[in-house]
C-alpha cells in the first residue's frame, strides 16, 4: 500500500486560508505519487497555539475541514485523514477524521489535550481503532504517540498507525537559551525522531507520522505581553514494522511531503516490551513542568469561558 505523510507550515488561527493552502499541498502530492491512502498531522487547520487566534478555530464537525478531505479523497480515489478542532455536541475536541473515496467518515478525539491545548478543547474517550477500506487502522493524535496507553489500546487490532503530531519547542528566550534552546531543545528534537518508529516497533505495524514545521510567535501562558518565539520541528516519517524509517522530513527540510509502500498484510508482531510508565521514552523534566502548568490552566480557563458562554462556537 502506497501512503503520503504531508508536512505543513500552517499559520496561527488563518483557517481559511490553511485550508487553501493544504488543498494545493494534497494536489502536488496526490498527483505526484497516486497513494492508496494521504494523512495530514493533527490540528491540521492552524498551529496548536497559545493564542488569542485560537479562540475563533474551532468548525462543526461536517464543516469545511471535512468537505477538503471528502472532496480530495474523492478526487484521487484515496483515503484521506487530518485533524481540526471540531465542535462535538456542548464542547470542543481535537479531532481526527479518516475519510474514504465515498465520503464515508469516521473519527478519533484526542483522548487528553496537551499543554496550552487545554484551553481551547476537551478529551475524547473513543479507542482510535477504525475500520477502514485500507484495514484496521489506529488513528493517534499528538502526544498520544508518546503515552503506552495509546500502545495498549491498539495492541493486536490493527495493522496501520497514522494520525499525526504538532510538536512545539522551547521559547528562543536569550535568557533561557542555555537551558530550554541549547539543551532541552535538543533532546526534544531526537524524542520527536524517535517517536514514530518506537511506536511502530510497540505494536508491530507500520506507521505514518506526518508533522508540522515552522516557525511561529505565539503569547506565554500567564505572563501577559511577553511573546513565546519557537519552531515546530517536523520530524514527518513513515516507518515499516520493525521501525525501520522508510522516508522522513526534518526541520531542515521544510514544508513538503513523503510517500513509501508499506505492508499492512502481516499479523501485528511487537518487537519491543510495553513500558510500564505513562510515558513510552523519557522526556526532559522541563517538558513535565509545562505539561503539568499548562494541563491545569487550560482546563480550569476553558470550564470557566464555557460556563460563562464565551467561547466564540457557543454563540
Amino acid at each position: 500500500m502506497k501512503v503520503v505523510a504531508i508536512q505543513p507550515d500552517v499559520a496561527i488561527g488563518d483557517v481559511e486560508g490553511n485550508l487553501a493552502h493544504l488543498e494545493d499541498l494534497i494536489h502536488q502530492a496526490a498527483r505526484e505519487h497516486e497513494p492508496d491512502a494521504i494523512f495530514l498531522p493533527e490540528s491540521m487547520t492552524s498551529k496548536n497555539a497559545y493564542d488569542r487566534r485560537m479562540r475563533s478555530v474551532a468548525r462543526p464537525l461536517d464543516g469545511a475541514p471535512l468537505d477538503l478531505l471528502r472532496r480530495m479523497a474523492r478526487e484521487y480515489d484515496c483515503v484521506m485523514g487530518g485533524g481540526y478542532i471540531a465542535i462535538r455536541g456542548a464542547d470542543t475536541r481535537g479531532t481526527y477524521a479518516v475519510v474514504e473515496p465515498d465520503g464515508r467518515a469516521q473519527f478519533h478525539d484526542k483522548d487528553q489535550p496537551s499543554f496550552w491545548e487545554n484551553n481551547y478543547y476537551s478529551g475524547g474517550d473513543d479507542d482510535g481503532v477504525m475500520e477502514t477500506s485500507l484495514g484496521p487502522v489506529g488513528i493517534a493524535n499528538g502526544f498520544e504517540w508518546g503515552r503506552t496507553r495509546t500502545a495498549r489500546r491498539m495492541l493486536g487490532r490493527v495493522r496501520l498507525l497514522a494520525g499525526g503530531m504538532h510538536f512545539p519547542s522551547f521559547p528562543s528566550w536569550k535568557l533561557t537559551r542555555p537551558w530550554f534552546w541549547d539543551r532541552d531543545h535538543q533532546a526534544l528534537l531526537q524524542y520527536a525522531r524517535e517517536t514514530p518508529p518506537r511506536m511502530a516497533r510497540l505494536l508491530g505495524v507500520p506507521a505514518v507520522h506526518p508533522s508540522h514545521v515552522g516557525a511561529f510567535t505565539m503569547e506565554t501562558m500567564m505572563v501577559p505581553g511577553l511573546p513565546w518565539p519557537s519552531i515546530c520541528v517536523g520530524e514527518t516519517a513513515i516507518c515499516d514494522a520493525d521501525g525501520v524509517v522508510l522516508e522522513r522530513l526534518s526541520y531542515e527540510d521544510g514544508e513538503g511531503w513523503i510517500c513509501a509502500e508499506v505492508d499492512t498484510t502481516a499479523e501485528p508482531r511487537p518487537r519491543d516490551p510495553m513500558p510500564p510508565g505513562f510515558w513510552n521514552s523519557l522526556l526532559p523534566i522541563s517538558v513535565h513542568a509545562v505539561w503539568q502548568v499548562g494541563n491545569a490552566h487550560g482546563r480550569v480557563k476553558y470550564e470557566a469561558m464555557k460556563a460563562l458562554h464565551r467561547h466564540s462556537w457557543q454563540q
